[in-house]
């Protein structure tokens, strides 16, 4: 059997791109990582804020996150990683307040005696349930209200939904809210029962250029700045790939890790159904602004926010996690707004999107002063994580498709958690593991293994596609 490297050409230089590129590289393959933008990193990238650079959205690292910690450990970075103790706010009823820890909890007014008994019984039971695939076959709001009661679910548990999901709420399932306890009690299980939360000193922006320099080290061409327009399967064994300023380059397989419905869009010659089910995936898109301030709001790390009246999903207070001298001795604010991608908050300028959310501020934060804001940038990503709808799972999209030597994996393919860097880490290693590696190997040896597999999984195999590009 023939054991000739093949090419590879991963369209997306993203966590979930780069990670792939670097396992298929490892497995002595021949990698292009191509990219739209002028650098790698997707939503884990940094940019420049006033003259900070810093991450352009908000990540943290729980001690559980054994996948970003082992990443973190091979870049020669673990020894750069911070653990601090965090507190939790809660903003309702035009009110702050603390909520990180038992007493506090107890102490919390929107909610009687047994409201709270019945909330944090709801919390418990889900932390451990240890599959939450039968889950995904119930709503959120039927089971939240199940457990929780009618007027924890109205007071606390709808204004976090919508603020999370918009009125896609009513389609998600409760696998939704499972997942995000279930990361929450992982991280309290690994440490000392505490909301210990970790970072890189000098965020993203140090991991993402020793991940650039470790591709590179491996042999990996990164071209950036190359869109891609369509991908069509063509002749045997060899893949034609059409870059901006007219070149060619050949692959044997291609892997896309953008969002499902561009996938779509990519690729015209999928089958009708399988097309269907890479548009059926929906998504939350964000509009996240970075506000650097002279003083800080308040002492919590992050502020959930149930007034419908302010505009933005929470307040992520960056700097009571991150030491203040790593922002220049300033501090660091998020404000996200989770929105559907077709939105009109998308076509709002920055100054419109500051005048709001520096308002809201005003109302919510009685020390806070407009002069206080240094510089106040704003990113907006239309797709930014699938929504969890009811039996998701039941029509998630191949990630071996139709097309000749064409796979799809991307963050959709996230099914039992949350979307966060270390589930996509997390997910590079298992679509490796369990379907690229075998591509990796001889053609007639990865043939065998997919004889009587359902074309709506695994897909035709061949050789060859042709990936045009702007």
């Amino acid at each position: 059997m023939s054991t000739q490297p093949k090419t590879w050409g991963i369209v997306g230089g993203g966590v979930l791109g780069i990670s792939l590129a670097l396992r298929l590289a490892r497995a002595g393959q021949k990698v292009t990582l191509i990219e739209s933008a002028d650098h790698l990193g997707g939503l884990a990238d940094a940019w420049r804020l006033g003259d900070l650079t810093w991450d352009r959205h908000y990540h943290v690292t729980l001690l559980s996150d054994m996948w970003t910690r082992g990443l973190l450990r091979e870049l020669d970075l673990e020894d750069q990683m911070e653990w601090v103790e965090t507190k939790t706010g809660f903003f309702t009823d035009g009110k702050l307040y603390s909520l990180s820890n038992s007493l506090e909890f107890l102490k919390f007014p929107p909610l009687s005696l047994l409201g709270k008994l019945r909330l944090g019984g709801t919390i418990f039971y889900a932390s451990k349930i240890g599959n939450g695939r039968r889950l995904e076959e119930i709503s959120v709001e039927s089971w939240l209200r199940r457990w929780s009661g009618k007027r924890a679910f109205e007071k606390l548990w709808l204004p976090l939904l919508r603020s999370k999901l918009g009125n896609s709420y009513t389609k998600t399932s409760a696998l939704f809210i499972w997942a995000t306890i279930a990361r929450m009690y992982a991280a309290r299980r690994s440490g000392l029962k505490k909301e210990m939360f970790g970072y890189v000193r000098g965020g993203y922006a140090p991991v993402m250029q020793r991940f650039t320099e470790l591709l590179q080290r491996e042999g990996v061409e990164i071209l950036l700045n190359q869109s891609v327009r369509q991908v069509r399967a063509g002749a045997w064994r060899t893949s034609v790939v059409e870059m901006k300023d007219g070149n060619s380059r050949t692959f044997d397989n291609v892997v896309l890790t953008v969002p499902s419905p561009v996938i779509s869009r990519l690729c015209p010659d999928l089958e009708i159904d399988e097309k269907k089910l890479f548009d059926g995936v929906e998504y939350q898109g964000i509009v996240c602004a970075s506000v650097l301030m002279k003083k800080p709001l308040d002492r919590f790390y992050v502020t959930n926010i149930t007034d419908s009246w302010v505009p933005f999903t929470g307040v992520i207070e960056m700097t009571a996690l991150v030491d203040p001298k790593e922002v220049g001795g300033n501090h660091l604010v998020y404000l996200p707004k989770y929105i559907a991608p077709n939105d009109p908050m998308f076509e709002r300028s920055d100054d419109e999107v500051r005048e709001q959310f520096v308002s809201a501020l005003e109302r919510m934060y009685p020390n806070f002063r407009r002069d206080d804001v240094l510089a106040f940038q704003v990113s907006r990503v239309r797709q930014v994580f699938a929504l969890p709808t009811i039996n998701y799972s039941k029509r998630l999209p191949p990630m071996v498709t139709s097309i000749p030597g064409v796979f799809a994996v991307n963050s959709a393919h996230i099914t039992d958690g949350t979307l966060n860097v270390n589930e996509t880490i997390r997910l590079a290693d298992e679509a490796f593991n369990t379907i690229l590696l075998r591509r990796t190997k001889d053609d007639r040896s990865y043939e065998a293994s997919t004889q009587g597999a359902a074309p709506s999984t695994l897909g035709a195999e061949a050789n060859r596609v042709e990936v045009a590009q702007r």
